[in-house]
């Protein structure tokens, strides 16, 4: 990947990153491995990095391609991913986490932001939040647009459930 991928939230005090990261073969063919895909030809991400409240703030999107094997058919093909990525990140023990109330429940807003991640640490893997959403956009139960599952049943049509009413038959 080209640019540096993982830093502090201190090297944010510069001024924001912009990241444009575009694995190359051997680093795509070790991600698709680790999400079980049958191959990762295509992936970019634009990322912006920038400090928010004690932590940092990453935004952008990605673009790729992905091989998978079809549910149906069982043949590998190829489709587009893409995805968006914003995410606020904070330190442990910061003050900007959601407050518990006293029963041990978070009330959050659904109209609400989510709330922050939290890092362990100060530091900050570009990369590893990357692989998470795409792993996130991936889809679940691929299955190719001309894929068509055909099934008819064989010739022995009898129930399971008829083969045990006809041991309990049987029962002396």
């Amino acid at each position: 990947m080209t640019g540096a991928t993982q830093f502090r939230l201190g090297d944010l005090a510069a001024g924001p990153l912009s990241l444009h990261l575009v694995p190359d073969e051997a680093a795509r063919a070790a991600l698709a491995l680790r999400l079980g895909l049958e191959g990762l030809p295509k992936l970019e991400a634009r990322l912006e990095v920038r400090p928010w409240l004690d932590g940092c703030e990453v935004r952008g999107g990605f673009q790729g391609e992905v091989i998978q094997v079809c549910g149906v058919s069982l043949e590998p093909f190829s489709q587009p991913v893409a995805g968006v990525i914003d995410l606020r990140l904070v330190p442990e023990g910061s003050p900007n986490l959601p407050v518990e109330i006293s029963d041990g429940e978070v009330e959050i807003s659904l109209d609400s932001p989510d709330p922050p991640d939290v890092l362990e640490g100060d530091a900050v893997d570009v990369v590893a939040i990357l692989e998470e959403h795409l792993a996130l956009a991936i889809d679940p139960f691929p299955r190719r647009s001309d894929a068509v599952f055909d099934w008819t049943a064989g010739p022995d049509t009898t129930s399971p459930f008829a083969a045990l009413n006809a041991l309990k038959e049987r029962r002396p």
